[in-house]
């Protein structure tokens, strides 16, 4: 016999898309019972979803779901089970309290949902399982994300307009980084060495890119924006007086 906690943390190696044959020999679970657990396990308790409500409702932890949006948006998924949902952020080992600031901001949008960490090369999966995520993530499709359109439906719109610095928090934690550029220049014939520091986003996504560029907007963030070989659309603040802002109301990774 498993326990619950055992169960979800298998079924979440299966919604990331590995087949049941590399869990089973990962957790020494057999494929039948992950097969049953999936056609079988009761979709965790949950709390009434503002979305399903009559009239629909914003969410009750607007900044938490700005936050988590725009985790959501840069390295998040969700994927489908038998009869729920899972909602996954990757984040990476390297950033300990990103991923505890991830689970919290899961916790506060679905207060009577599990969230559990499962670990995979180089990052932590942050999981959670709710029948109503694609609820309040409507962007939510197959294939990647990159590859249709990533459209804010008026409610999401209204909450970021209330929370805008949440979601670029989110967005910069995500696919996002500040750096330390540097440059060389000759005055009084000496070549000397100068550093300065820019917050750094890229996404596939033109989508996505834009709702950044345009939130930056109207905070007053100046940016520039560029396209990599890769097809990336990457945007930069390096801007001295922007990245003073974004230092106050973002921060780097930690």
């Amino acid at each position: 016999m498993y326990d619950i906690a055992t169960r979800k943390r298998a079924l979440a190696l299966v919604a990331q898309g590995r087949s049941l044959n590399s869990v089973s020999k990962e957790t020494g679970i057999s494929r039948w019972a992950l097969r049953a657990w999936q056609q079988r396990l009761e979709p965790l308790p949950h709390s009434a979803c503002p979305r399903c409500s009559a009239p629909p409702t914003l969410p009750e932890n607007p900044g938490a779901y700005s936050y988590l949006l725009g985790l959501y948006l840069g390295d998040g998924c969700v994927s489908r089970l038998a009869r729920t949902y899972t909602l996954r952020i990757s984040c990476a080992n390297s950033w300990p309290d990103l991923i505890e600031a991830c689970e919290r901001a899961i916790r506060a949008v679905r207060p009577d949902n599990s969230v559990c960490r499962v670990q995979a090369p180089g990052c932590v999966a942050v999981s959670a399982s709710s029948v109503h995520w694609p609820c309040l993530f409507p962007q939510h499709g197959p294939g990647r994300k990159h590859e249709r359109r990533v459209v804010l439906e008026t409610w999401q719109r209204k909450t970021v307009d209330a929370y805008p610095w949440e979601l670029v928090r989110g967005l910069v934690h995500s696919d996002g980084c500040r750096i330390t550029n540097w440059t060389t220049r000759t005055v009084g014939g000496v070549r000397k060495r100068y550093e300065y520091p820019r917050y750094f986003f890229s996404n596939k996504s033109l989508d996505i890119a834009r709702l950044y560029g345009r939130t930056l907007d109207e905070l007053g963030v100046e940016w520039t924006s560029s396209r990599s070989r890769k097809n990336s659309y990457n945007i930069s603040v390096a801007r001295k007086a922007s990245v003073a802002l974004m230092d106050a109301r973002v921060g780097a990774k930690w």
